[in-house]
């Protein structure tokens, strides 16, 4: 079926892109509180990545979408752990303000969202049930291979963000092995413990993140879970993958990660794509690249200021170690050659960042395809790891202790 044959409303708010009668099931608009985004777009919360510089970068020219914070910790935010008070930083004019929380411990989980709610720190918590990181521990993409804890933890978040009127959403991958599948069980316990949406990362926790995302689990999933809106994450590298997504899954929306790294103009290209059906893919030249590259760094030393004194280097130093990894990024698709490349990565100083972009040719424009190359996590298959005798007793409602699971710095 071509995207031709979607029909707009003449109100996103009301049910965005319908399809034909009889296709796939019908989309659900995605909400929050009052908050309809522009287009069903999410920015998948990346560990390091999806501070509050990087959302204001993506957010230029698309201010009217969902964009996560990085994941924190549950425990963490309950003890009031500063680095990780220092992580949960929105702009003073970010709405709404979202932010990811990982935990495998019912009551834990339930007092970190009651606390960010009850000081009004957000406007929307997600739950990570996805992250390959902290499987070691029986956290992440841990938790749903234990379907009563799952519920137990999905529970007591939304109960506790209920009062704040705080919906609380989940993303979470197909299950840790192919042969141990948990995603449609999971999408179906969140649907019925009142969780406003789920998105699904269409890879196994053992895949990690190769080789490519299997849609077709998105669509299943589609197909299983009623009345909630159901969105699609993996692969998403430019606009028209958006629109495929939806047409051969019939999914609600779509949440990108590792695409945007170093294109944050791609979310303005899927909120044109995805209202107007017509697909369109950004290239600037490299000196806009520079630009953005240069204002994005500057921003992140301007948030380092604030908290100098935790801060083991000097404020705008620590900054720009934290940004190297942005500008191989950035620098993706153009052929500036590896000196430049090498030269970038190892920056010391925000002063060297401008001369280096100085120096190089605006008018350089990237190689065919750049939009497509992938960037990021690419690595996998990886060995699954778990507590011991973790699976031996599925139906149990053991978490495992926190304090032991704290990684990403929160």
């Amino acid at each position: 079926m071509l995207w031709s044959e979607y029909s707009l409303c003449q109100e996103w708010s009301l049910s965005k892109f319908v399809p034909v009668a009889g296709t796939v099931p019908a989309m659900l608009p995605l909400r929050i509180g009052s908050f309809t985004p522009a287009a069903p777009v999410v920015l998948a919360p990346m560990a390091g990545v999806t501070n509050a510089p990087f959302r204001a970068m993506c957010r230029a020219d698309a201010p009217d979408l969902v964009y996560v914070n990085e994941m924190v910790m549950a425990t963490a935010v309950v003890y009031g752990n500063d680095k990780t008070r220092r992580m949960m930083t929105f702009g003073p004019d970010e709405r709404p303000r979202s932010l990811q929380i990982y935990g495998s411990d019912p009551d834990m989980l339930g007092r970190a969202v009651h606390r960010v709610c009850d000081a009004g720190l957000v406007d929307h918590v997600d739950l990570n049930f996805g992250c390959p990181a902290v499987t070691r521990r029986g956290g992440g993409a841990a938790v749903p291979a234990k379907p009563r804890l799952l519920r137990a933890v999905v529970r007591a978040a939304v109960q506790a963000a209920a009062p704040y009127g705080v919906p609380v959403t989940a993303k979470f991958r197909m299950g840790l092995w192919d042969h141990l599948r948990t995603d449609v069980e999971t999408g179906l316990i969140c649907a019925d413990e009142g969780v406003a949406w789920i998105a699904l990362h269409a890879r196994t926790v053992e895949q990690h993140y190769s080789g490519e995302a299997r849609w077709d689990a998105i669509g299943e999933l589609k197909q299983a879970v009623d009345g909630i809106p159901v969105l699609g994450n993996g692969d998403i590298w430019e606009a028209s993958d958006a629109l495929e997504m939806m047409r051969t899954t019939g999914c609600d929306g779509v949440v990108v990660g590792r695409g945007c790294l170093g294109r944050p103009w791609l979310f303005a290209d899927l909120v044109q794509t995805l209202t107007t059906g017509v697909p369109v893919t950004t290239v600037p030249r490299l000196g806009e690249v520079l630009e953005v590259m240069v204002d994005h760094a500057e921003a992140l030393v301007e948030l380092h200021h604030t908290d100098r004194e935790a801060l083991r280097l000097a404020p705008a130093e620590h900054a720009v170690h934290e940004f190297r990894k942005h500008t191989g990024w950035y620098l993706t698709g153009y052929p500036v050659g590896p000196e430049v490349r090498r030269r970038f990565a190892m920056v010391e100083r925000i002063e060297d960042l401008r001369s280096m972009a100085g120096d190089l040719d605006p008018q350089m424009e990237a190689v065919p395809g750049a939009a497509r190359t992938k960037r990021g996590h690419t690595n996998g298959p990886r060995p699954v790891h778990l507590p011991d005798r973790y699976l031996e007793t599925l139906d149990d409602l053991v978490a495992p202790r926190e304090e032991l699971m704290a990684v990403s710095g929160g």
